[in-house]
């Protein structure tokens, strides 16, 4: 059986993604090289659920349409960016089956998951299946992430969807381990040669060690000190390294792409399993 013939009767991994600029889409790049090399050693799922940054809402929704439209959500960008579309179908009976998973008491959610019909795939999806899954073959849906919820709950809700793994279905949660975008801007605005400061840098090592020693109650607690606070100014970037921890488990942790674009802009990408 080749890397690329399905396996759905297997556990499939987990997958936190640096996804950093959208323009690594369409651009041939450390980051995008690493995620087609990603995808190329993966089996093929029956579906894909991706759990993004850029879908922060109150409340806890799943896109449930037949055929999902790809967002482009920035502004900026060269032309060519707006013209990529990502057009895998959706899959209305995954999409229950997440709501299923995250209403089962104890229900990790605050309130109970809701179908969507209005998102789509945002660039955090899209951006990097564009190289992980190029053919656009298996269907994918998307979570959204509770504004309101603390991180044990984001945490629990990826452990409520390991079930999912069984079933053939790659969980791909998409953020950043370290985005400080008034940092990252300086250094582009700069056009000088970008080093890494030391906080970005502690931080992305005090997670690498802490997944790899399967201590997932440090890696919740790591945003609440300095590092951390310089790291995500806000957390919509980290919280999917919740999600993917939460699902992952005490399964072998690799870190398939690491490096900083940017300076401080950590890309490390995360494979549980």
């Amino acid at each position: 059986m080749s890397a690329h013939d399905s396996n759905p009767k297997g556990k499939m991994p987990v997958l936190f993604v640096g996804h950093g600029s959208p323009m690594n889409a369409i651009e041939d790049t450390p980051w995008s090289r690493g995620w087609a090399a990603l995808g190329a050693g993966l089996p093929t799922p029956t579906a894909i659920l991706s759990v993004s940054a850029h879908w922060l809402t109150p409340g806890t929704l799943v896109t449930a349409q037949a055929s999902p439209k790809t967002i482009h959500d920035f502004g900026g960008f060269p032309r060519a960016l707006f013209e990529v579309q990502y057009p895998a179908r959706g899959d209305q009976g995954l999409a229950a089956r997440v709501r299923g998973l995250l209403s089962a008491p104890p229900s990790p959610s605050s309130v109970s998951p809701q179908l969507d019909e209005g998102w789509g795939f945002d660039h955090g999806t899209w951006s990097v299946l564009v190289h992980l899954r190029p053919k656009a073959d298996v269907p994918v849906i998307q979570l959204s992430m509770d504004a309101r919820a603390s991180p044990a709950a984001h945490y629990a809700m990826g452990q409520a969807l390991r079930p999912l793994r069984d079933e053939g279905v790659l969980i791909m949660a998409s953020g950043n381990v370290t985005h400080n975008l008034r940092h990252a801007f300086g250094v582009m605005r700069a056009g000088e040669p970008a080093t890494t400061p030391p906080w970005a840098s502690r931080f992305d090592t005090n997670l690498e060690h802490a997944l790899l020693h399967r201590d997932h109650a440090r890696v919740m607690g790591l945003v609440d000190d300095d590092d951390g606070r310089m790291s995500h100014p806000t957390e919509e970037h980290w919280l999917p390294m919740l999600y993917a921890a939460g699902a992952g488990g005490d399964d072998d942790v690799s870190f398939p792409v690491t490096g900083f674009d940017a300076g401080s802009l950590s890309m490390r990408s995360v494979r549980f399993g």
